[in-house]
């Protein structure tokens, strides 16, 4: 019984992401009749993994990225979803880390699970790396698909304290539309590789489907 119940529960508390809006789509009033959950978001860097790996031949086990990418959001059942502009990256994942050993302490392998969120944080190996930089680019490129429908006015973002930070006014300032700023944001904080930062700029110039 208590193998039936470890599975159901967990399945239960992941199920809670599937309702959780993205803090950073909140934060810019995105104007949708449907905007992205983290279960989405997740289910979107997975396939974008997926791609990446495909076509620039990636030296990595996959299989181990996909499983890493499924859990590292977990935290965010108890903690939520923080951005950066809310706390440091050491805030975020000592709260994090404090939450992770709470929601894995019942499965079997939690030791296994932990130590793969712990490894997504060290961004020191190469599954780490590359699923973090997936992580990041699947923000960027949903954030060009929500300029696509124009669902962000950046004249009403007066309650918006992302939109205070001076990088982001400087770069709204110089003309920038909303989903430039965001993938230049990316390109200068977050240390692509060249094959992300080139497929960022494609993103960047080019028009989506």
């Amino acid at each position: 019984m208590d193998k039936e119940k470890n599975v159901v529960d967990f399945y239960v508390l992941c199920n809670k992401l599937k309702d959780v809006v993205r803090t950073g789509w909140k934060d810019w009033g995105v104007n949708r009749h449907r905007v992205e959950s983290i279960a989405e978001h997740i289910f979107g860097v997975q396939m974008l993994a997926i791609a990446m790996w495909s076509e620039y031949k990636y030296d990595i086990d996959i299989r181990k990225v996909v499983t890493m990418i499924a859990v590292h959001e977990m935290e965010e059942t108890i903690i939520g979803d923080i951005t950066c502009f809310q706390k440091t990256k050491q805030e975020k994942q000592k709260i994090g880390h404090k939450a992770v050993v709470e929601i894995f302490k019942k499965l079997s392998n939690a030791d296994e699970i932990k130590n793969l969120i712990f490894e997504f944080d060290e961004r020191k190996t190469s599954e780490a790396k590359f699923a973090y930089f997936c992580d990041k680019l699947e923000c960027d490129i949903q954030s060009k698909l929500y300029d696509k429908e124009n669902c962000v006015d950046l004249n009403c973002q007066e309650h918006n304290n992302t939109a205070k930070n001076e990088d982001v006014k400087k770069m709204l300032g110089c003309g920038m539309s909303w989903s430039e700023m965001w993938m230049t944001f990316g390109q200068q904080r977050y240390n692509y590789d060249e094959n992300f930062l080139s497929v960022s700029n494609y993103v960047k110039n080019n028009k989506m489907l």
